[in-house]
């Protein structure tokens, strides 16, 4: 399994960066992905599917010591080797794709924000987590987040007001192509998954993640050498707790975290 073609993100690179400026980016996911990592001062972390270095750059403002992004996208890591040319932080950028990570030493950490969910099967699930496996010390942690396999397909839910809009395209039988899969039905394993945003600058751009199943999820972690595999539940930053905006978001969240430890 590869991420997504190198050529589709570089076609959205710019609009995909520029999504990362959401509000719920920072008030969910951020917020929630932190809290989740805690204390990491010092610690040698790898940002696999980086994108053009958001996370990266976070992680190294949280106290992280050495900090690796890794990307299929050569444009995106254009857009993060330009960033830490204008900004330097000290992190370090490598067009590959994570199915095939080899590092020269094993780090602390491994962050992945919504990088599994591009495995159409088991098999492919199963490759990526080896190759974080193999890239971790013993005891080192592997967290981020992912599309929300707990709640799929989420009924009728509209996340228009936060920016995007999830699909699935899944075609149970006797439905028509048309039809995908109904809402309050459980897609099957390998459906694909349509995520389209909308910036406040108007721009539009769509990718495909894919379900799998929290099952298959939780089988491939032991299997592949992980302990404790968890999802995070997303959390609501505090200064937003009494904002009505959020209601349905954190009603159906269509996003969660996760997290393992190398055993």
């Amino acid at each position: 399994m590869t991420q997504p073609a190198e050529s589709e993100y570089d076609a959205i690179a710019g609009a995909y960066k520029d999504s990362k400026q959401l509000s719920f980016r920072k008030y969910i996911e951020e917020y929630t992905l932190f809290e989740t990592l805690g204390d990491i001062s010092g610690v040698k972390a790898l940002d696999l599917a980086c994108g053009e270095g958001f996370y990266t750059r976070k992680l190294k403002l949280a106290g992280a010591g050495e900090v690796l992004g890794f990307d299929v996208s050569a444009e995106m890591i254009r857009l993060a080797e330009a960033e830490e040319r204008a900004r330097p932080m000290g992190c370090r950028y490598l067009n590959q794709d994570a199915a095939s990570l080899v590092l020269d030493e094993p780090v602390d950490l491994v962050v992945a924000m919504y990088l599994l969910n591009y495995a159409r099967d088991a098999d492919e699930l199963l490759r990526f987590v080896r190759a974080v496996h193999g890239a971790l010390k013993p005891g080192g942690r592997f967290v981020g987040f992912n599309d929300n396999v707990l709640s799929a397909p989420g009924g009728t839910v509209s996340y228009a007001r936060y920016g995007f809009e999830k699909v699935y395209k899944g075609t149970p039988a006797g439905a028509t192509p048309s039809e995908g899969t109904p809402s309050g039905a459980t897609p099957t394993e390998g459906d694909p998954i349509v995520y389209r945003f909308a910036n406040d600058d108007g721009t539009r751009f769509e990718f495909n993640n894919y379900y799998l199943s929290p099952g298959t999820y939780f089988r491939i972690f032991e299997e592949a050498g992980f302990s404790g595999f968890r999802w995070v539940e997303p959390r609501l930053h505090p200064s937003e707790q009494h904002n009505g905006f959020w209601d349905e978001f954190m009603a159906a969240p269509p996003v969660i975290g996760f997290g393992a430890v190398r055993a």
